[in-house]
């Protein structure tokens, strides 16, 4: 049987000395994933800036279905994909001004437009409009140009649109409004109508 010595000891593992390039490695690491998310971060909100707008509602030109101080989400690529319909409630510039405007396409190119007796017909077809507030009192008849388009305000006789200041050239067109966001008591999808001859 093997007894050990009693002066023998057990050779100790001394500990390695971490190089200065180790301790920076993991420095090194966190900077570089905190750029990388801020960049990351940079480019989703211009992404999403891109691809949404907001606006505000100034004005009561579309009530019932808009109100004043509501704000809403656009959809800014929503007319590179396809065309504006019949019904649909866009946001654009005013062909005359700097302002933004919302209002709701009612005409588009080579439509005949007329209104009088309180109705708005297209293409000889009276609308069916349950979102305006009231018919309007004015009277108007024209054909929408190629390229252009015959935009109303829901809140008929208190509305600077078409009927006023004439039509509303392609180019000019934002984005499509999709949803009410604020007041959160307000949450909705913006309501589009089309029109029941349309395919």
């Amino acid at each position: 049987m093997a007894v050990a010595e009693s002066g023998s000891s057990t050779p100790q593992s001394i500990p390695e000395r971490i190089s200065e390039t180790e301790l920076r490695q993991p420095t090194e690491t966190i900077v570089r994933e905190i750029i990388e998310t801020l960049l990351l971060t940079f480019f989703i909100f211009w992404l999403v800036n891109g691809l949404i707008g907001r606006y505000r509602i100034d004005g009561s030109s579309m009530n019932p279905t808009l109100q004043n101080g509501q704000y809403l989400i656009i959809n800014n690529i929503s007319y590179y994909l396809s065309e504006p319909q019949h019904g649909d409630v866009i946001v654009f510039h005013h062909p005359k001004s700097d302002l933004n405007l919302i209002k709701r396409v009612i005409g588009l190119p080579g439509d005949q437009i007329e209104i009088s007796n309180e109705q708005v017909k297209v293409n000889g077809v009276v609308l069916d409009e349950p979102y305006i507030a009231e018919e309007p009192q004015y009277t108007y008849s024209a054909v929408v140009p190629e390229g252009e388009y015959f935009v109303l305000g829901d809140n008929r006789n208190n509305s600077s649109d078409s009927h006023s200041w004439s039509f509303l050239p392609e180019e000019n067109i934002v984005g499509k409004a999709m949803v009410i966001y604020w007041p959160p008591s307000d949450w909705e999808a913006v309501p589009h109508y089309g029109f029941q001859n349309d395919n």
